[in-house]
């Protein structure tokens, strides 16, 4: 009997209902759930039930806890998936969220189950004081990796500002952290940058991310040989040896559905690949939210097609392809609008580099799977994200900074080319090398696999008590 079949240890997940936040975070209460025996209730609002459909499929033991979105006038109608990342309406939805607390606790309080540990997202750190009120550990859970949250400790305990107010490349340091880090102002996070001392939602936000320090525990959607030093420094920084790192999370044998619904295209995609040669195709894809503006595009799509190479590019949203571009590739690029199973197209022999927008995710999945990154941050965490492919992790090649910059047609052409080609080999083989690193930490006996393991035990000792 596992330990925490024998203690009846409960845990109530709470994501941040954004795709990039959530997916993770439903991936951990499979592993909670199935490896780990705990019974695990997922706390979401109405519009986002759909995506526990994969999760509920693998893991028939989770229930979904579906809560009515609160009543919040300053967010739009439907806006509660978090699809519009504008500041107001970004800030706003953190803040709304906090209407859940009084729902939570009445069903805490009547269920005759009741949980027995929280882990919910770094965004609502209010879940801190309601796992207090219930009397039971919250662990904050990152969809971000443990450098990137290293940053966001600094700047809300230090609060950095500019020299220059006009200068959005003034360089803000961070000796505190490995390697003394420097960011220019406009890559650091957008909450920060939109911070206004003694603006109610700005100061809820604050507070909310530094009582994550205080949670009793914290989980990362990391492992250990890419993130080391800065995972013992968080344990340091925070006086807590409760950090653990559990991934990656994802991994190529998970649900086809995934973060979508399975469709047609997705078979044609797999079908496509299955036709090239190995290592010879670039994915293309910026997460679910990015939208290239048309001067974006265009340069992205004039390198692409310069640069000779097999590439799939998922141009979803209101992303405009040039007309005629897919004409003019055809046979050796495949452009898509609909959802596309990441995790499988990466994990595809044919696929050897990723063109991404580094988000922590798809860093991972390109990790785990053992592909070249070739990076275009844009915003939140994904500054940080790049800088440790490119510059610590040796896995990946910069190829365009910022959400509003439009890349060199010539470079992306360049940079793709070389991807695929000898000179990438050395890049490949040490993607190659990170992956099964990557892959070994979360097999029985690996770091990640062990790490999940002694949190358990830790929460069965607070149950045992």
């Amino acid at each position: 009997m596992a330990i925490a079949e024998s203690v009846g240890l409960h845990v109530l997940v709470i994501p941040y209902p954004a795709q990039g936040h959530m997916l993770s975070l439903l991936d951990l209460a499979h592993l909670l759930s199935s490896r780990a025996r705990l019974a695990v209730t997922v706390a979401v609002t109405t519009k986002n039930r759909p995506l526990l459909d994969p999760l509920l499929s693998r893991s028939p033991d989770v229930v979904p806890l579906v809560l009515p979105f609160p009543n919040y006038p300053a967010l739009p109608p439907g806006l509660e998936n978090s699809k519009d990342l504008r500041p107001a309406f970004f800030r706003h939805l953190i803040h709304a969220l906090a209407g859940l607390r009084e729902p939570l606790l009445r069903w805490a309080r009547s269920t005759p189950h009741p949980p027995t540990a929280i882990i919910s997202d770094m965004f609502l750190g209010w879940t801190t004081d309601l796992a207090a009120e219930l009397g039971v550990p919250r662990l904050v859970f990152s969809p971000s990796g443990a450098l990137a949250v290293a940053i966001t400790n600094v700047l809300w305990r230090r609060m950095p500002q500019r020299s220059n107010l006009d200068d959005h490349d003034c360089p803000i340091s961070f000796p505190e952290i490995p390697g003394s880090p420097v960011f220019p102002w406009r890559h650091l996070s957008m909450l920060y940058r939109t911070y206004k001392q003694g603006d109610p939602i700005s100061e809820f936000i604050k507070e909310g991310l530094l009582s994550n320090n205080t949670s009793w525990g914290f989980v990362f959607n990391t492992f250990s040989d890419l993130e080391m030093v800065y995972l013992d420094r968080l344990r340091k920084d925070l006086g807590n040896p409760r950090v653990w790192a559990v991934g990656p999370l994802a991994q190529p044998d998970g649900p086809a559905e995934r973060g979508g619904v399975s469709s047609a295209v997705a078979s044609e995609i797999m079908e496509w690949l299955d036709g090239c040669p190995e290592d010879s195709v670039v994915l293309v894809c910026f997460g679910s939210q990015k939208v290239l503006a048309p001067p974006q595009a265009e340069a992205l799509a004039a390198g692409l097609e310069r640069s000779g190479a097999r590439f799939v590019w998922c141009a979803r949203g209101a992303t405009a392809v040039p007309v005629g571009f897919e004409g003019r590739v055809a046979g050796r690029g495949l452009v898509v609008r609909e959802w596309a199973p990441q995790v499988a197209i990466l994990g595809h022999p044919a696929v050897a580099a990723f063109l991404t927008h580094c988000g922590w995710n798809s860093v991972l999945e390109a990790v785990a799977a053992g592909v070249a990154v070739l990076t275009w941050p844009m915003g939140a965490d994904q500054f940080a994200n790049a800088k440790l492919v490119v510059e610590e992790a040796g896995v990946g090649v910069a190829l365009c900074d910022g959400g509003d910059a439009v890349p060199d047609p010539d470079e992306v052409a360049r940079v793709v080319a070389e991807s695929l080609g000898q000179s990438g080999k050395e890049l490949s083989n040490r993607a190659k090398e990170l992956s099964r690193k990557a892959l070994a930490a979360v097999k029985k006996g690996g770091n990640s696999f062990k790490e999940l393991d002694e949190m358990v035990a830790e929460l069965s000792k607070l149950r045992v008590k």
